[in-house]
Parts: C-alpha cells; structure tokens; sequence
C-alpha cells in the first residue's frame, strides 16, 4: 500500500514561495512580423489632431502612419519597397536614396562571376518573357560586362577575421562561365532582333557562334536579322548552316521557305525594274529621233522648271511618227500674268488653245480677244518672232528661228496696241532685233 509524505512545515521557508523575485523576468524573443511592424514603414504625417482622435481603440504602430496619407501617397511609398514595386523608384521620397533597393543592388553582385552573371540573365530572361524587350537587353548587357570584368579582389581587408574558405573548381567556373556568355548573347540577339537592331543582332549571334558553332538558335537568329535586311545570301547560309546540324528544325524550314519567296519577289522586281528601265531608255531614244527628224532646235539649260508629269512626248512612245506634243507656257507679259497648257499638239495652231482661254478672268478692260492680240515666240539668237496665230505649231517649230528651250515653248501674247513698247523694252534688255 503506497504511503502520502507529508512536506515539512519548514519547506516554505527553504524555497521562499512568499518573497517577490530580485529581478525581472527575461524577457521573450520579440517575434519577427512583430519587428516589422514595430519598424512603421509609413512615417506619421504630420497634422492637426481632430476631434476624433483619442475616441476608440489606438491603431497598430505600422498602421498609425497612415492616418495623415493620401491613397497616392500611400501607393508611392509601397511602391519604394522593393518587394512591392511595379515602377523603378530609386528615392526615398524626399531627396535621398532608396536604401533597401540599393541593398538589393549590392546583393547583385556578391558571388562568384558565374553566379553575378547567372543573376543578370535570370532577370532578363524575366523581362524577355514579358516581351519588355529593352529592360531585358539591358540585363543581359551587365550579364555580358560581368563575365568581361570579373571581380578578382577576394583578399580580406587588414583587421577581419578569417572566414571560412571556399574551394572553386576554375575549370568548372570557366566552362560555367562561357555556357553564360553563350546564352545570353543568343537572349541579346533575340533582343535586338524584336527591336529591329538587325546589326547588333548578327553581332551578338556571332559571338555565340565562336563559342558555339553549333547553335542552332544563334544561326536562326542570325539568319532573321539578315532575311531582314534583305541579305539573303547571307541568311540562307545561316540557315543551312542550322539545317545541316538540326535537319528536323521547325523555324529554321520556315526561315528557309521564307528567303526562298523573297528571293523570288525581289527577282521579279528587278526583272520588272529592269524592263521599265529598257522601256523608258527606248522611249527616250525614239523621242529625240522624232525631234531630229522633224528638224527642231533644242537647248538644254542647267535649271530646267519643275513640270511634274507635263513633258515633251509622242502619242506613240515607240513611233517616231506619231503625234508630238509640248507643255506650252502663254505669257501675257503686260498684265505679268501667264496660262499653262500641259500637251500643245504639233498640228494645232495658238488659236485653238486661245479659244478655249479667251476671255480672261482678270481681264477687265476686255483687251484680249482673238483679233486684238499679236503673240511672239523668242528666236536662238535672243530675238523675236512674231507667231501667227492660225499657223501649225510644227512649222513655226522648223522654221529655224526658234528652239525649244528644255524642251518646252513659251509664246508672248500682247494686246495690239501695248506690243510697240514691251518690244523697245526687250531690246533695251536683250540688245536684239525683232523680225
């Protein structure tokens, strides 16, 4: 039978259960959320307090800042927390830096040059995903500067203490080193490529291909970027290339179909190109053979007028015997005014074109009328000569004493009784005879 001992009356003396403790009691680990928000993210705002305050249960320490801030404000200072970021915000908000990103910055390039550079690709390779083609390139450009400028320096500095060391295989790290280099010049290739630097594009496919000539994606890279450019020699021996090592490749028989039908539209448009220019040197020739068989001088001057599509042309572009028209400026140089006439017929005559012109919007003293009008055409040696009105184009033409200056006629058209001085006026100018 078991027995209860009673605990001596003195007990209570021994272990002093009535006397309050010499000191206070340790304190707990605080918690690591309630650190955070101890920490109040949001500084207060400083403000007037209202009436309210002081009413209802006191806010946490973390949310309290956030009672004198806008909902902008708010969004602005989560956005400066890394974590939280949708927008690059390198301020604290005040004028100073963001510490925590620039914390984030520095931890970018702690590690071995592999593991640097493997962090830059990571992050472009995130942007590229995104499609955010120049935030991706900008990565893999400090990829690429990381792997060309390793940071050597591991020596500790005077008054550290030893920390442990870490063995690295170099051969390793080196072989490590150039699978990076390799893929992100193939991921800054594509970049340029969707950015429309098809140069920078071939470049960095270059680089790819001297440490691996058997990338495949480099060479349909390559390839695009040339197609591109319309470099097609060059882009169909990049495909062929990526052929010759990966004959089942999906985009690179696209890529080869695709230069094949550029190859056939760009020989088609230099055939066409070609025939246009043979047709318009025909047409040229038969022109200036219709002009010397019908006897008539030309002059060439070094600013000829600008006429767009009005010019010197046959009916028939190949006939020689066709009918020949001229663009034909009438001057009426008492009034400073002046018609154009795009195609005059060589078998018309000036009276068929006035008929049509006459009477003449600003001409208000009713001056120019078929009967009262002489007209004149400038001879080769600087002259004039009066042109009949009812006379063929054609034989005024082969008269002799006219040419057509770059290919195009101007004829002078005066009322009868004005013709008497605007004639002793050209001869004060020209020094010239009139017949």
């Amino acid at each position: 039978m078991s027995r209860i001992d009673e605990l001596p009356d003195t007990l209570d003396g021994k272990l002093h259960l009535n006397r309050a403790p010499a000191g206070p009691a340790p304190a707990a680990a605080p918690d690591f959320i309630d650190q955070i928000l101890a920490s109040n993210p949001f500084p207060p705002k400083p403000r007037e307090r209202c009436s309210a305050d002081g009413v209802g249960p006191a806010l946490p320490p973390a949310r309290e800042g956030l009672r004198g801030h806008t909902v902008d404000e708010v969004y602005k200072m989560i956005n400066r927390t890394p974590l939280f970021m949708t927008t690059l915000d390198e301020t604290d908000g005040e004028g100073g830096e963001n510490v925590e990103l620039e914390a984030i910055k520095a931890l970018m390039h702690e590690g071995t040059t592999a593991e640097i550079a493997g962090n830059f690709r990571e992050q472009g390779n995130e942007q590229a995903k995104a499609k955010r083609w120049k935030d991706a390139k900008s990565f893999y450009d400090q990829a690429l500067t990381a792997l060309k400028n390793p940071k050597r320096n591991f020596e500790a500095e005077e008054g550290e203490t030893d920390l442990d060391a870490v063995e690295i295989d170099e051969e390793a790290e080196a072989r490590k080193e150039r699978q990076l280099e390799e893929a992100c010049y193939v991921n800054r290739a594509l970049c340029n490529l969707e950015l429309g630097n098809y140069r920078s594009c071939t470049l960095d496919c270059a680089a790819a291909l001297r440490i691996n000539p058997q990338n495949v994606k480099a060479l349909f890279r390559s390839s695009s970027a040339c197609l591109a450019i319309d470099k097609l020699p060059e882009a169909q021996d990049a495909c062929l290339h990526g052929l010759a090592i990966d004959p089942r490749n999906a985009a690179l028989k696209t890529i080869r179909d695709k230069i094949q039908k550029r190859k056939a539209h760009l020989a088609d448009m230099e055939a066409k190109r070609r025939e246009r220019t043979e047709r318009i040197a025909a047409e040229e020739r038969t022109l200036e053979d219709a002009i010397k068989m019908r006897g008539i001088p030309t002059k060439t001057t070094s600013r000829p007028p600008e006429t767009q599509d009005a010019v010197m042309k046959l009916e028939g572009p190949l006939d020689a015997r066709s009918t020949l028209s001229i663009p034909t400026i009438f001057l009426y140089p008492a009034h400073l005014q002046s018609d154009f006439i795009r195609a005059f017929e060589e078998n018309q005559t000036i009276i068929d074109h006035l008929s049509y012109i006459l009477p003449l919007p600003w001409d208000q003293a009713k001056e120019y009328n078929s009967a009262n009008i002489d007209c004149y055409m400038e001879t080769i040696t600087g002259g004039l000569i009066k042109a009949g009105k009812k006379v063929p184009l054609l034989k005024i033409l082969c008269s002799g004493k006219t040419e057509l200056v770059d290919r195009m006629l101007r004829i002078y058209i005066l009322p009868k009784d004005k013709v008497a001085p605007w004639i002793e006026e050209w001869k004060a100018k020209r020094g010239r005879n009139v017949t």
